[in-house]
């Protein structure tokens, strides 16, 4: 079984075995049993933010920035209970919180907050990352009483996926590159950013880029050998509201300039925080796959 199967499989399986009382939840570091439905809950991960907010659920406790412009309305009326990064461990002790959900950056402090309350670990990432997405997903829905929400959210992120993988197919191979200012850096099957690839069936340009967290640092004669039909740009400068230098402004040079994606106008720069803060959160992936999408079905 392939493990993004097997991976559903075990959420689900786990959330059905469990008593009224008591559930049994799939993290990204096992499994942890979760006493009843949680009243008071705690959130350190945006992806995990923007999930529960489409499910309407309201955490009582949020990080000060979230930076996902969509996600600012969830913020409201919750306490401030530290960063993405660091939790304020005085703050989360005066929420009393039922529960604690921290990911991706805030996963190194797991062991902190659970302290103070259990604390799930729901961390997204990868080439399996839209498996991961839904597994998440119907996790949520049945914790907290949503189920046949989280069902028909996740057929609506099917639909969104499938017209994605249809406007890319046969149009070429595409290189992902991420900008930080004048620096920009590749991600390719594997990497952090490469569920592209893995999802949509996007043959990549170049098939041997480092599988790194944080891409293989590359130069502008790098993407012009590459050579890529597409060129998917993610702005990082963008996402965390830096005055750094924009994508637009890296890329434009004449050695961008010769490749077929530059001649040809197929650039597409995805929606920065979605991408970069809050991917695997199912408003945010299906931002990202409309944004293919329509860039796609342009050409």
């Amino acid at each position: 079984m392939k493990p993004s199967r097997l991976l559903t499989a075990l959420a689900a399986l786990a959330l059905s075995a469990a008593s009224a009382g008591a559930m049994d939840v799939v993290t990204a570091r096992g499994t942890v049993a979760v006493d009843g439905t949680p009243k008071t809950i705690a959130v350190y991960d945006a992806a995990a933010v923007d999930t529960l907010n489409r499910l309407g659920i309201h955490p009582a406790g949020l990080p000060d920035k979230l930076y996902v412009p969509a996600l600012e309305a969830a913020r409201d009326g919750a306490a401030v209970i530290g960063t993405l990064f660091e939790p304020d461990l005085e703050a989360l002790s005066a929420l009393a919180p039922d529960l604690v959900i921290v990911g991706a950056r805030s996963a190194a402090k797991a062991d902190v907050t659970a302290k103070v309350a259990p604390t799930l670990d729901m961390t997204i990432d990868g080439d399996e990352l839209l498996s991961e997405a839904k597994a998440r997903l119907a996790t949520y829905g049945e914790l907290f009483g949503k189920a046949e929400e989280a069902k028909a959210i996740a057929g609506e992120l099917d639909a969104k996926l499938a017209a994605a993988r249809a406007a890319v197919a046969g149009k070429g191979k595409a290189l992902i590159v991420m900008t930080n200012g004048p620096k920009v850096s590749a991600y390719g099957p594997g990497s952090r950013f490469g569920w592209v690839h893995a999802a949509l069936d996007l043959p990549p340009a170049l098939a041997e880029i480092q599988s790194a967290t944080h891409g293989e640092a590359v130069s502008f004669e790098f993407i012009r050998e590459a050579n890529p039909d597409w060129l998917l740009v993610l702005d990082r400068a963008a996402a965390i509201g830096s005055n750094e230098q924009g994508a637009k402004a890296t890329l434009d040079n004449e050695l961008v300039a010769e490749t077929t994606a530059w001649k040809k106008g197929q650039v597409v720069y995805l929606p920065a925080p979605d991408f970069y803060i809050a991917a695997g959160g199912v408003q945010s992936t299906e931002r990202i796959l409309e944004a293919i999408t329509e860039a796609f079905s342009a050409k």
